[in-house]
């Protein structure tokens, strides 16, 4: 087996394959950009070395600089991950020029199934169905219109050169197409450095099925069953489970054959994932990804295989370890990718500080939790925003659904917005349970998984606002006794939080703003014990607050609940039977604030980059109208014209980082 590897990828894969290496003896070598200097998967690996600025094109997707660490550090094998480099062949092939093993399929095999074209044309010649499509050479805009006529709209746009849903996009009618092959085709080449797109006929509610494969040097190639990723949003996957709910024997062995049967096609080796789009009866080659998936764990859980072994094992030229013969199939498995993003503003991801973050208890064969990050943490522009996968696994899928509802109740995250809600949601929902699933499912269902807050019962409102004001109270006592404890009189009467007062009853007054702009104020009378009677708009109550084991414990009129309460300044989250409640603390004393954005200007939604300028001052623009594209996380967005006008000014130009609410494009509106 290897001494040492090196593992040129972050976050949460870093974090996996190093875990299964360590088992096995092998010494790790972690790299990381200056975003991530410090990050977990840098200390769990036994070596960090720096690669380069945060930009993924300077550091992670630099070949040399990857090239010179292994060297420098005597790794033997390379794994690449998912993402950045893993299915480059460039890559692959430079890793075998510098003397290192590729911990991966051979060049000409990811070559192959690495473009979509190549890869469908290959699969026609083997006989496996292909969703009706064009996938030629030529790309410019008639030939491609064509083909769309001719396929009949609705259509599907989808990079050649990769997946993960970049460069993708559905175009529902003939003068939408140019703009989106332009994105689709821009998008590309930003996430793949190839521009090529193909065409496919966009099925009305497709099931998103995919084979595992595995394939070693001496010839054996096996299927390891499938996957369902059919809940997807922005055509990328949120929730996976394995086996595919309503999967009969005859369509598994069906579709494990054909996936072999391409991996052969290819002289494939290593591990890789058979895509295929199912509808009704039928199932069509979407595309082979040419590495291990972000949703293996689910795999593993139901066969009870580590699949980073079988690729350090295969790639270090031993066979597939139960030779040709399948392992058995147990129980269900369900994954849940955690993103820091927001539903309610169509997913746009979220930067900021994971301020708290308490992840669902692991229970070895029950509760995975992969995640690359800890508390504490920033979730940066840089890089995707997932912030964990959570994986569960049930004797059958019922039981496993209860599980993963229980354990999305237990996660716990502030500082960024999260798609929790939205999973939680999911779990919840009864076409979910009945296994009515399809690619549609959470745009067909949005009115009920992604419905604003729900009304919060009064025992819970009283909840939030008492434990928000005794955690205050509890901060400014903590504070005076500091002080008191730095002066020459740590008795002074000014050191006293008694609230006492000459000729009347002593009390705090406290106003909070809830999450809806409403502004509540309350008073906090002190008691002869710890607790504090606190007048609420609602009536009074006596309260205290108790830390155990680590949690707090808030006692209202003799009821105690667990709870959260984290503080950042004037930003106070409550977090109450698996929901945040943010409150912010206001300053009796602080003027009051401006609104400076208006309707006549665009502004940027999140921290990102500057791609595309479409307009110039001057220039009169409709309602809808694009404006400027920027990217984000791996995503790229299209801003619009909130009106008709005319554009006065365009304050960034492209290659500029712009943080969240600058100032990008202001408008000179017509006379009424």
């Amino acid at each position: 087996m290897f001494r040492k590897i090196l593992i040129a990828n972050r976050g949460e894969i870093a974090c996996r394959v190093i875990a299964t290496a360590r088992r096995l003896g092998i010494a790790t070598v972690a790299v990381h950009s200056e975003a991530d200097a410090g990050a977990r998967h840098t200390r769990l690996a036994d070596e960090a070395w720096p690669i380069g600025p945060a930009p993924a094109r300077q550091s992670y997707l630099s070949i040399p600089a990857l090239l010179d660490v292994a060297r420098r550090a005597g790794a033997e094998a390379v794994h690449p991950g998912y993402g950045f480099l893993s299915e480059n062949a460039d890559f692959a092939e430079a890793c075998a020029a510098a003397g290192l093993i590729f911990i991966g399929p051979p060049p000409a095999a990811i070559r192959a199934m690495g473009s979509k074209a190549e890869a469908k044309a290959l699969m026609a010649q083997a006989g496996v169905k292909l969703v009706p499509g064009y996938h030629g050479a030529a790309q410019d805009f008639p030939t491609i219109a064509a083909a769309a006529t001719e396929i009949g709209y609705p259509v599907l746009l989808k990079a050649s050169a990769g997946g993960g849903g970049k460069g993708m996009r559905v175009v529902e009618a003939p003068e939408r197409l140019a703009e989106a092959l332009e994105g689709a085709q821009r998008e590309a080449l930003a996430s793949f450095g190839d521009q090529r797109v193909l065409v496919e006929k966009y099925l009305a509610r497709p099931r998103h099925i995919e084979i595992q494969v595995f394939a070693d040097r001496q010839g054996n190639t096996v299927s390891l069953f499938e996957r369902d990723c059919s809940i997807q949003r922005r055509h990328q996957k949120v929730i996976e489970e394995a086996p595919a709910p309503g999967m009969d024997p005859a369509r598994r062995q069906a579709m494990g054959e054909a996936a072999v049967a391409a991996a052969r096609a290819v002289g494939y080796v290593g591990a890789g994932t058979v895509e295929f789009i199912v509808e009704g009866d039928a199932f069509y080659f979407m595309e082979m990804n040419t590495r291990l998936q972000v949703e293996h764990p689910v795999t593993e859980m139901v066969t009870g295989l580590d699949l980073v072994e079988w690729q350090l094992r295969i790639a270090h030229g031993e066979a597939l370890p139960l030779g040709p013969a399948l392992p058995a199939l147990r129980g269900h498995a369900i994954e849940a990718r955690v993103y820091a993003e927001d539903p309610a503003r169509d997913f746009l991801p979220s930067t900021g500080r994971l301020l708290h973050l308490r992840q669902p208890v692991e229970i070895p064969g029950r509760i995975r939790v992969e995640t690359g990050v800890r508390a504490g943490d920033a979730i940066t522009p840089h890089y995707d925003p997932m912030i964990a996968k959570l994986v569960v696994w049930g004797e059958d899928r019922p039981a496993a659904l209860s599980r993963l509802a229980t354990a999305l109740a237990a996660y716990e995250v502030v500082g960024v917005a999260t798609n929790l809600g939205l999973l939680r949601a999911i779990a919840g929902h009864a076409a979910f349970a009945a296994g009515d699933l399809d690619t549609g499912f959470i745009p067909r269902h949005a009115g009920s998984l992604l419905a604003a807050a729900p009304c919060v019962p009064a025992a819970d409102r009283v909840a939030v606002l008492a434990a928000a004001a005794l955690v205050v109270l509890r901060d400014r006592a903590g504070a005076v006794q500091a002080a008191a404890r730095a002066t020459d009189d740590p008795w002074s009467p000014w050191a006293m939080m008694d609230a006492w007062r000459m000729n009347g009853e002593g009390y705090q007054d406290l106003s909070f703003r809830d999450r809806d702009g409403t502004a509540v104020m309350l008073r906090a009378h002190p008691g002869p014990d710890a607790s504090l009677r606190l007048d609420l708009p609602t009536g009074p109550v006596q309260a205290s607050l108790a830390e155990e084991a680590e949690a707090l414990w808030l006692t209202v009129d003799g009821v105690s609940r667990r709870l959260g309460v984290v503080r950042d300044g004037a930003e106070i989250t409550v977090i109450l039977a698996g929901a945040n409640h943010a409150l912010t603390l206001l300053d009796p004393l602080a003027p009051p604030s401006t609104e400076t954005a208006g309707g006549d200007r665009v502004t940027a939604p999140i921290p990102a980059r500057v791609t595309r300028v479409l307009v110039q001052p001057g220039d009169v623009v409709e309602r809808a109208d694009p404006l400027l594209v920027l990217e984000a996380m791996k995503m790229e967005l299209t801003l619009r014209a909130p009106m008709a006008g005319t554009v006065a000014t365009l304050a960034h130009a492209v290659g500029d980082m712009v943080e969240e609410g600058t100032e990008l494009v202001t408008f000179v509106v017509p006379a009424a």
